[in-house]
């Protein structure tokens, strides 16, 4: 009986192995559909948000306010002052 004890432990230990590798596999395979997923969500996200500017943008042309820079605007302007300050 000890041979096929040595036996089944090594069938046993065979079957964790492979057990475990698909489930790395499994845990990888989803962690590259989630990161798919997070990148189209944010490209939802920044597109809706550059709709959302021309339509600001839009609105402030029909009011007369053709002159006034978009908020991101400013946030750019003022970013790229602060870099070319930081390479200096």
């Amino acid at each position: 009986q000890d041979g096929h004890s040595a036996d089944n432990t090594k069938q046993s230990t065979a079957d964790m192995t492979i057990f475990v590798q698909n489930l790395l596999q499994q845990m990888i395979n989803l962690d590259n559909v989630c990161q798919v997923l997070d990148n189209v969500a944010l490209d939802d996200m920044g597109n809706r948000i550059d709709e959302l500017e021309q339509s600001i943008n839009d609105l402030r042309v029909e009011m007369g306010q053709e002159g006034s820079p978009s908020p991101s605007a400013a946030l750019k302007s003022k970013d790229d002052s602060k870099a070319a300050d930081d390479s200096a």
